[in-house]
């Protein structure tokens, strides 16, 4: 577009040749028509003149619009350049860095290994003492000899309770050993604890009995980690105290229980029990949990469950270190009540525990889904060869399976060093059994809660129900070995 200057630059110039026409005309006596040419003339050499001026002035303007260019062009080559350099630097030092941190990195994993590997060979060497202390040691008695030294359970528990560091509420302190006659009379008694001599009806007499007189007594047994044996957990284990103080085991009524409707009773009493335990446990020490085994019967029923929802819920700040338990056949065989009664708990922040495996036929993302934060297998299932080909994956890697859905393997009873050692091949965290501790009494917290620890039976399964094995038989046999392993887990 024509700037206006332009426009009014040729009007001015052709005023100025028509002047000189003009002038030259009428002052000078020439004649139109050269006056005319001399007119043009004039205005010829003005528009040359301007043309030429105004290209001699556009020229120069270009001219410092390129050196400014040009001068920042070469401002943004050296920013660019200092900008290369930085990087270049931070990158060095990335580089080293991360050189550093994988060197800090491979001395920890080496300091580790070597760790480890000197934990198996203080367990393996352990081992080879017990082996020989076992092969000094005298044999023991055949079995009527066993049955006439009860006492010896008792000289395990306060043993351990000596050797092993304060992790338990306070027990009571053990009686001493009572002659030959007190014993004979507990052989006598003892067919009141064996399933076998005690006819149905009386049991559950002295079942219903025991309910009602608040005689369910809660025992504890430790859950430790691997190969730390740092206490971590307990399981509450149910026992039944008959009139004469002496103690049943959960194997021997809990079917009872569960056939006569009383389950649901005994499973609010011990959850009762559990918080109490719980409570007394987190004052010294928050990170404690306990494990609390709870019945399908109460998990189906659904005026039971209400109740036992409703005190959980009461209870709700305690859902981080409270762990129900439930059977692997009880989640195998969930209707739609049990699976709606299941969910509520999660939905409060309850995790679930799987105990009584019969087989490694486990789907982890099924049970993630359920809430289930831990999975209990014994050893001896673990251990079995023949599980590698009857299971869709192969002992060694279930914990490594289980761990990838947020799920803990247990192994439980646990009844020698050699055990652990190979646990701790199939990277098993946390164990459970008598080689670490029996289940051991409370302190009762009243005088009607009173408990017969000189009577307790050692055993473990559902609500702590089983039989303790051979080991732990040569064990109450042989109290230096215990007294040693227990000294070998507190150094440890």
């Amino acid at each position: 577009m024509i700037r206006i200057s332009t426009i009014f630059i040729a009007i001015c110039m052709v005023l100025v040749a028509a002047s000189l026409g003009l002038v030259l005309y009428a002052v000078a006596g020439i004649s139109g028509t050269e006056s005319a040419i001399v007119a043009l003339t004039a205005l010829t050499f003005l528009i040359l003149y301007n043309a030429v001026s105004m290209r001699l002035r556009d020229r120069s303007d270009v001219g410092g619009q390129i050196a400014d260019l040009s001068r920042g062009t070469a401002d943004l080559a050296r920013q660019v350049a200092e900008f290369g350099r930085r990087l270049a630097t931070i990158e060095a030092r990335i580089a080293s860095s991360n050189s550093a941190n994988s060197d800090r990195i491979q001395s920890v994993v080496g300091e580790i290994n070597e760790l480890g590997g000197l934990v198996r060979q203080l367990a393996t060497t352990v081992s080879a003492h017990e082996d020989l202390i076992a092969g000094n040691a005298p044999v023991p008695a055949p079995a009527p000899v066993a049955r006439q030294e009860p006492e010896a359970p008792l000289d395990l528990i306060a043993t351990l309770e000596e050797e092993r560091p304060a992790a338990l509420p306070p027990l009571p302190a053990p009686p001493p050993l009572r002659p030959a006659a007190p014993a004979i009379q507990t052989q006598t008694a003892n067919p009141v604890q064996t399933s076998n001599g005690r006819n149905q009806t009386q049991l559950l007499a002295t079942l219903r009995n025991a309910i009602d007189e608040n005689r369910i007594d809660i025992f504890l047994q430790p859950m430790v980690s691997l190969p730390q044996r740092k206490v971590r957990f307990y399981e509450a284990v149910t026992r039944l105290r008959h009139e004469r103080d002496q103690l049943v085991a959960a194997e021997e009524f809990i079917s009872i229980a569960e056939a006569s409707g009383l389950i649901g009773r005994i499973d609010n009493m011990v959850m009762l029990r559990c918080v109490q335990v719980l409570r007394r446990l987190m004052v010294r020490n928050k990170e404690v949990g306990v494990f609390c085994n709870v019945a399908a019967s109460t998990l189906g029923n659904s005026t039971t469950f209400a109740q036992y929802l409703d005190f959980l819920e009461a209870n709700r700040a305690l859902a981080p270190s409270l762990v129900l338990e439930f059977k692997q056949s009880t989640f195998r065989n969930l209707g739609p009540a049990e699976t709606e009664n299941l969910a509520a708990l999660a939905q409060r922040g309850f995790r679930f525990s799987i105990d009584h495996v019969t087989d490694l036929r486990i789907e982890p993302r099924e049970l993630a889904d359920r809430g289930v934060r831990f999975i209990k297998v014994p050893a001896s299932l673990l251990l079995d060869p023949r599980q590698a080909s009857a299971s869709d994956i192969h002992p060694s890697d279930l914990s490594d399976l289980l761990g990838r859905f947020g799920i803990d393997l247990i192994a439980e009873r646990i009844e020698g060093e050699r055990a652990v050692i190979d646990l701790l091949d199939y990277d098993v965290r946390f164990g459970q059994g008598f080689l670490f501790a029996p289940p051991r009494p409370l302190r009762p917290e009243g005088p009607s809660a009173t408990a017969a620890p000189n009577q307790a039976q050692d055993t473990q399964g559902s609500n702590g129900s089983g039989t303790p094995s051979s080991s732990a038989t040569s064990a109450a046999s042989a109290p230096q070995r215990v007294t040693g392993n227990a000294a070998l887990a507190r150094r440890i």
